[in-house]
This record gives C-alpha cells, sequence and structure tokens, in this order.
C-alpha cells in the first residue's frame, strides 16, 4: 500500500557506502529526502543522484538530509559515489525489506519478461518522521524541483 501524506515514515537501519549503520531516527528532529532509485551507475540513477549532488547547498540550507536506497551491495553504493563524486548517503538495501515498507518493491516487466525491482520514488520526510510529501514513480529530472517546491510550498 502506497503511503501518503502525514504517514509515518517506516523506520529503516541500513549499512551506508562506506559501512556505517544509518537509521531514520537519528535525524528525528531534521527534515530528511528519502530517495530509493533501482540501480547504482546507471544512467537514470546517476542523472537523479547527480542533481542532488549539486542542489545540495540549497537543500542543506533548508535544513534536509539527503538519502538514496537501492538494493545494490556496500561495494557497488560505495563505487558509484566515488565515481560521481556524491555528497550524501547512499544505502543499501540488498533484501529490499525497507523498500517493501515503502511501497517501492514493484513487479516490472522489460520486453515481456517480469522481475522485481524498486519503483524510483521519493519521499520527503518532516522532523516529526511524517512524510511531508510522497512522490512515486519520479523521474530522475523531477526529484530535486519537487522537493525544493514542497519546501518553497512551506510543506517542509
Amino acid at each position: 500500500m502506497m503511503l501518503e501524506k502525514n504517514a509515518a515514515a517506516p523506520l529503516f537501519c541500513l549499512p551506508d557506502h562506506d559501512g556505517n549503520t544509518v537509521c531514520l531516527k537519528d535525524f528525528l528532529g531534521s527534515k530528511v529526502l528519502v530517495y530509493f532509485y533501482p540501480k547504482a551507475d546507471t544512467p537514470g540513477c546517476t542523472t537523479q543522484a547527480c542533481s542532488l549532488r549539486d542542489a545540495w547547498k540549497e537543500l542543506k540550507q533548508a535544513g534536509v538530509t539527503v538519502l538514496g536506497i537501492s538494493p545494490d551491495k556496500v561495494a557497488a553504493q560505495k563505487k558509484f559515489a566515488e565515481k560521481f563524486n556524491l555528497n550524501f548517503a547512499l544505502l543499501a538495501d540488498e533484501d529490499h525489506a525497507v523498500a517493501d515498507a515503502y511501497a517501492v518493491w514493484v513487479e516490472k516487466s522489460m520486453y515481456g519478461r517480469k522481475y522485481f525491482g524498486v519503483l524510483r520514488s521519493s519521499f520527503l520526510i518532516g522532523e516529526d518522521g511524517k512524510i511531508i510529501e510522497a512522490w512515486y514513480k519520479i523521474s530522475p529530472k523531477d526529484t530535486v524541483p519537487k522537493a525544493l517546491q514542497a519546501l518553497n510550498d512551506g510543506k517542509g
């Protein structure tokens, strides 16, 4: 079931690209943009990650921490973060339990083949741990503009 505004964001703890454990509860009291992407170092995911990297200053000024999540292994996340000089944590959700909790682990189809994967999505979470905005099936290039718009609209 898709998460909606004002729903409590499902809590999680995952390893980041350096192997450190990152827990959502540690960010209570600040805003967090959690975004799910299908696979590190692919074209759409690179576009999305680099746009977040480039908007880091604006997001930081708005009090937002960015956390990227994919089912990639820690080593793949680290390689991706280093290759593109990403300035935020990439988290490894290898068993896709967090993606399941956020309703972004879905059945997909490509060339008639069905498989499960991440539905690119973003969630702006408030200081109280509740979802301010949820964007399912978001375009890589829309992640930053939609987050900044929500923040500028006073929602965040």
